[in-house]
């Protein structure tokens, strides 16, 4: 797979939606981001000292519904990498990586579809190492945090990129969910309720028991430790 190498860009994924249009697999990776994304349009602090790289990949016949498994996989690629080392991850559905309860990474996925097909998909990660995270208020932690003798952000690219290139199965990423069969708080439509987290199904909807079995796509929720 290609690869460019950037001191600077506004955001990876955008950099490479301008070779959606090619068909070639590329992986682009910066050492800061002046416009980093992350979901439902907010924005991902990257500081110099972060991994910040997006991966466009083509493909042939991968069906829409199959979506979820780009997000599982890419997920599994950054447990795998910092519990190489050192760090124990945990993913908070659906593709939040912690670590000691607090947000180590984010994953930003654009799919482009066509006829009930997934035609490419471009994935963003922001990974935290030494970069600072002065102003998130304690919600994210970094890699310097955790290990006595960190990594550096080149080492911890270059893993993650190997990872994200192996193959991995859904069975990698359910090993990392550590919450289902506990209480949750389900945010949905404003309301607020509790309910049990029974499992994540294929698709990537969580199933909740709550007064009976119920499948969410969209629902936030927060895990009750």
């Amino acid at each position: 797979m290609k690869r460019v190498y950037l001191a600077e860009v506004s955001s990876t994924n955008d950099y490479l939606k301008q070779f959606l249009a090619g068909g070639e697999d590329m992986i682009v990776c910066a050492e800061r981001q002046t416009g980093g994304r992350g979901t439902k349009g907010r924005s991902f602090l990257s500081e110099e000292g972060g991994v910040y790289l997006s991966a466009l990949t083509f493909y042939n016949g991968f069906p829409a519904e199959r979506a979820f498994e780009i997000m599982a996989h890419s997920a599994v690629a950054v447990c795998k990498t910092v519990e190489a080392f050192g760090i124990k991850p945990e993913i908070k559905w659906c593709n939040d990586v912690l670590a000691g309860g607090r947000k180590i990474a984010g994953i930003l996925i654009e799919n482009t579809l066509s006829d009930g097909a997934v035609r490419a998909s471009i994935v963003g990660i922001g990974l935290n190492v030494s970069n600072a995270l002065d102003g998130l208020g304690g919600i994210a932690v970094n890699m310097r945090e955790l290990l006595p003798a960190p990594p550096s952000a080149e080492e911890v690219r270059e893993a993650l990129i190997g990872n994200f290139l192996a193959p991995s199965a859904f069975s990698d990423y359910l090993s990392y969910v550590k919450f289902l069969g506990k209480r949750v708080q389900v945010t949905e439509n404003g309301r607020q309720y509790k309910a049990t987290a029974r499992e994540i199904l294929p698709d990537g909807r969580l199933l909740i028991e709550s007064g009976g079995l119920r499948a969410l796509s969209s629902a936030e929720i927060a895990i009750k430790f």
